[in-house]
This record gives structure tokens, C-alpha cells and sequence, in this order.
């Protein structure tokens, strides 16, 4: 008896609007019809399609031209009236010079307008920004994409506060080798680099970050990459210990900084009074003053043990055999941080003090 085997069946792939797929069923297929394939893939119905987004990505690149240069020529008016009104004022009366602050309290709120009406539009680069990824394109155009953005940002700096902080315990009782130092210093190095990065491209969609908590970044990076490059002696393992327990203290106060600015910024966020690019930052901020004041003996702390750790390494560089310039150059950098965070969180406080007390004098 002769035994026939059963034909095989052919899987038939249900429609797509782009064709059935390539490699499921061309195994028993005849040539001719496998031939066939690429034009039911690109079919006249994709091709349209295609076609469509190209002619509206050229419309959209055409908007954004047109609202840039608009923006741009506003811009300039406004600078223009701003400079007239500086030199009105000076020979201006009472009533007059009123008049002038409240123009000048309108041509700041139009520049807040442009400025997020900017976040959705492609802007030059600033010089950082240049060197690091060049000429290249960095605002993303929808909300979805720019919140998408700051949360893993804020993502990125929570984990990378919990692995510093266990690295810094690790090398301050367990690893006492410099190799393990160097690679916790590169740690500190890429961090910080990746944050000034990021907020650089944060700021291009739209964030409001500036000033000294931007300039802050920068500072630190330097000053990490500058204790990566000092050899290990005798003044360096007199300050290894002073500095790994103040990354410790540092990471744990910036750890509690995310913790309670994160539910800060959603409160006030949903109260419509602050921006939703707002980020947390490693200081103190005006908008924290409701609910977080109780941080601020942890940053004072913070700032008087980077004063600490300048005047430490000002008496270690007049020791008789220091030889390393790193000494003297992170004695400095260390007070540039103190002088910098304390000021700045010094300024806010005055100016919320005095703030809350014109209130209470107004009936």
C-alpha cells in the first residue's frame, strides 16, 4: 500500500494596508508570485500616505521659518523700546516713571511669551551645546515629548544619586584603593557632564532653569574632573577621607531635595503656578519656600562643608611636601562652590522675607 503524504498547508496572512509580510509564506511559493511582492508592498495607498507627510513636513518647516523670523523681529522691537525707555526714565517725573515701569512690566511679559512660544520652534544651539553635538536640531515639537524628556531626566538623576551614594560609602569603608577612587571620581566626571548636557537641551524646549544652579553644574564638573587627575601621596590621602563623606552628606541631601521638590512641583503644577518643564534643583528656589524650608539647615550645612573642604585644602597646599597644583586649584573651586550656593540661597530667602513682609504691611 502506497502512502501518500498530506499537501502542506500555506499559512495566508491576514491584509494589511501595507502588504502581506515577506517571510512567513514564500516558502511555497512559486517565483512568479514572490516576484510580485514589492509592488503590493509599496502600493499606491502608502505611497500617498507618504507623500502627504512629506508635503506637510515641508509646510510645517515652511511655519517654522515664518514664526522664528517673526519672533525674531518682535524680539528686537521690544529690545529697542526697552533701550528708549532706559534713557527716557532718567529725565522722567514721578507719575512718568510709573507709566515706564508698567511698560516695562509689559515688554517682560511679551518676552515670557516669546519665550515659550520659542520652546516649539528649532533654535541655533548655544556655543556648549555646539561643541558637544554640533549644528543638530534638539527641540522636540509636542508636550508629550518634552515631559517625556524632563522625567527621564529626573529619572536619570535619582539613580545615578543612589549608585554615587553607595559608591562613596563603598569607597569610604570598604575600598581603600585608589583605583576604586578613580573610577568613583569618572563617576562624579560623567554625571555631571550628562546633566549639563540635558539641561542644556531641557532649556532649548522650554525649561526655566538659569542662572547659578546652571552655572553650578559646570563648576562641579570641573572640580570632579580635576580630583580624577590627582595622584595618590600623602596630601591626597590626607583629604580622601574629608572628601568621600562629604559626597556621602551631599548625595543624601540631594536625595531628599528630589524627593520633596518632586511633590512640591506636582502640587504647584496642578495649581497652574508653575511651569510643567520646572526642574528640581540642588539648591533652594523661590517656588520651594511653602513646604520645604525645613531643607534649609541641610543646604547651609552643605555649603559651610564646601567652605570646609577649601580652607582643608588652602592649608594642605602650603604643606612642605605638597607638589601637586591640584591642591591649590580645588582649594579654589571649592570656595567658588560655597560662595556660589550660599549667596544664591541666601538671595532667595532675603527676597522672600522681604516679600512676605510687604504683604503684611499692605491693608
Amino acid at each position: 500500500m502506497v502512502r501518500v503524504d498530506p499537501v502542506p498547508r500555506v499559512y495566508q496572512p491576514s491584509a494589511s494596508p501595507l502588504g502581506p509580510p515577506l517571510a512567513c509564506c514564500t516558502a511555497h511559493l512559486p517565483l512568479q508570485e514572490v516576484a510580485l511582492w514589492p509592488p503590493r508592498v509599496q502600493g499606491p495607498q502608502f505611497q500617498e500616505t507618504h507623500r502627504i507627510y512629506r508635503q506637510k513636513l515641508e509646510e510645517l518647516t515652511a511655519l517654522q521659518t515664518l514664526c522664528s523670523g517673526s519672533i525674531n523681529k518682535q524680539k528686537k522691537r521690544l529690545k529697542d523700546l526697552r533701550l528708549e525707555l532706559q534713557r527716557y526714565k532718567r529725565h522722567a517725573g514721578r507719575e512718568e516713571v510709573e507709566l515706564v515701569q508698567q511698560m516695562g512690566a509689559h515688554i517682560k511679559e511679551r518676552q515670557n511669551v516669546f519665550f515659550d512660544m520659542e520652546a516649539y520652534l528649532p533654535k541655533k544651539n548655544g556655543i556648549y551645546l555646539n561643541l558637544v553635538l554640533g549644528n543638530v536640531n534638539v527641540t522636540l515639537l509636542s508636550n508629550q515629548a518634552k515631559f517625556a524628556y524632563k522625567d527621564e531626566y529626573e529619572k536619570f538623576k535619582l539613580y545615578l544619586t543612589i549608585i554615587l551614594l553607595l559608591g562613596a560609602v563603598a569607597c569610604r569603608f570598604v575600598l581603600h584603593y585608589r583605583v576604586t577612587d578613580e573610577v568613583f571620581n569618572f563617576l562624579l566626571v560623567w554625571y555631571y557632564c550628562t546633566l549639563t548636557i540635558r539641561e542644556s537641551i531641557l532649556i532649548s524646549n522650554g525649561s526655566r532653569i538659569k542662572g547659578w544652579w546652571v552655572s553650578h553644574h559646570y563648576v562641579s564638573t570641573f572640580l570632579s574632573g580635576v580630583m580624577l587627575t590627582w595622584p595618590n601621596g600623602l596630601i591626597y590621602q590626607k583629604f580622601r577621607n574629608q572628601f568621600l563623606a562629604f559626597s556621602i552628606f551631599q548625595s543624601c541631601v540631594q536625595f531628599l531635595q528630589y524627593y520633596y521638590q518632586r511633590g512640591c512641583l506636582y502640587r504647584l503644577r496642578a495649581l497652574g503656578e508653575r511651569n510643567h518643564l520646572d526642574l528640581t534643583v540642588e539648591g533652594f528656589q523661590s517656588w520651594m519656600w511653602r513646604g520645604l524650608t525645613f531643607l534649609l539647615p541641610f543646604l547651609f550645612c552643605g555649603h559651610f562643608w564646601q567652605l570646609y573642604n577649601a580652607v582643608t585644602l588652602f592649608e594642605l597646599s602650603t604643606h612642605e611636601e605638597c607638589r601637586e597644583w591640584q591642591v591649590f586649584v580645588l582649594a579654589l573651586t571649592f570656595l567658588v562652590l560655597f560662595l556660589g550656593n550660599f549667596l544664591t540661597t541666601l538671595k532667595v530667602v532675603h527676597a522672600k522675607l522681604q516679600q512676605n513682609r510687604n504683604k503684611m504691611k499692605k491693608p
